[in-house]
């Protein structure tokens, strides 16, 4: 099956270095993945200055997104193929979990829409009902690099487009609140800080112990932690 994502931008290009390098590139390269960009401003209702926002009701400053063109670049897009899931970036949503990508995962095709200025007419929220997702407790100058944390997050769960699968299940945030164990490679000693001996003997069970242990460990809140200095010899 190929995933499908719509982004619905004022700034297309943005994207295009971000979607012609590493694992999103081989996705689309495999067909695993489409990725079509669409500029709000083609349908303006502005044939002239193409203006997609105007000053809010109320008074207040910065511009707001109008609804006319975003209603239009929405039902256009989705009348292209199955309507797919919309999704609206916003410092308003839910934020973005790996519980939720999983969810998005599922998903054949999602519209992301990225907002600008002061955000979105509410009207847009209220008519066209997008699921509103919030990359995290901060603002951005606009929706395309939250959209492009979500294409990121969720590519990595569609089957093929990691080299092993494991990857995805073993990793960060896999389980709820589960931060991975640490790793190490070549050389053995830097600067003078050694790779864990338990790492070094083969016993495969000692260094499953330890990586559960460590991932216990760096899972626990910030308050319990113990220093990263701490526990790094396999005891």
């Amino acid at each position: 099956m190929t995933v499908r994502f719509d982004v619905l931008t004022l700034f297309p290009e943005i994207f295009d270095g971000y979607l012609g390098e590493s694992l999103v590139k081989l996705a689309q390269d495999r067909g695993l993945v489409e990725v079509h960009r669409w500029n709000i401003r083609d349908w303006s209702p502005d044939a002239k200055h193409h203006k997609v926002d105007d000053r809010p009701f109320g008074g207040g400053p910065g511009m707001v997104m109008m609804p006319e063109p975003v209603f239009a670049v929405v039902e256009a897009v989705q009348a292209k193929a199955d309507p797919g899931l919309l999704v609206m970036l916003t410092p308003a949503g839910e934020r973005l979990t790996q519980r939720v990508v999983e969810e998005l995962a599922k998903q054949p095709r999602l519209l992301l829409l990225c907002g600008r200025y002061e955000g979105f007419d509410e009207r847009i929220r209220l008519g066209l009902k997008p699921r509103e997702i919030s990359a995290g407790d901060f603002v951005c100058n606009g929706g395309e690099v939250p959209a492009m944390v979500v294409i990121d997050t969720v590519i990595r769960l569609i089957p093929g487009v990691l080299g092993d699968e494991a990857s995805a299940a073993d990793e960060s945030h896999s389980e709820p609140g589960r931060v991975e164990y640490p790793q190490y490679t070549r050389p053995r000693e830097f600067r003078g800080m050694a790779v864990p001996e338990v790492l070094l003997g083969g016993d495969h069970g000692a260094i499953a112990r330890w990586r559960a242990e460590e991932s216990a460990r760096r899972s626990r809140p910030p308050e319990y932690k113990q220093s990263d200095t701490e526990r790094t010899d396999g005891s």
